[in-house]
């Protein structure tokens, strides 16, 4: 019973249940199908609605995400950084630069 909690039997098991649900979802989704005269098996959902034409909010990017992806990253970092410190004065430096790091990521 061991043998399956090592890290390569470990890792194998996973790869084939991964492969498993991938295969599954893309039959489920309509991958083996040929394509219809319908757009409905092959075009993404965007809520029911289609965007305006010339809305260029309709395809916002990753920017937004990965800023605030960024932002907390640093804010978690720094807080176990501080933690683990032992309350040097060194420590409020770190803690300056990380509030100036916060404000030019949200500042933009």
């Amino acid at each position: 019973m061991t043998l399956l909690f090592s890290p390569p039997i470990a890792f194998l098991i996973y790869a084939l249940l991964v492969a498993g649900l991938a295969l599954i979802g893309w039959l489920l989704a309509g991958g083996n199908s040929a394509p219809d005269s319908t757009t409905y098996g092959s075009s993404l959902y965007a809520s029911g609605e289609a965007p305006p034409a010339d809305d260029d909010r309709s395809v916002p990017g990753y920017r937004p995400f990965f800023l605030i992806a960024l932002f907390f990253a640093t804010l978690h970092l720094g807080v176990v950084i501080l933690a683990t410190s032992s309350g040097s004065p060194m420590a409020l430096v770190f803690l300056f630069g990380l509030f100036v790091s916060l404000i030019a990521l949200i500042l933009g």
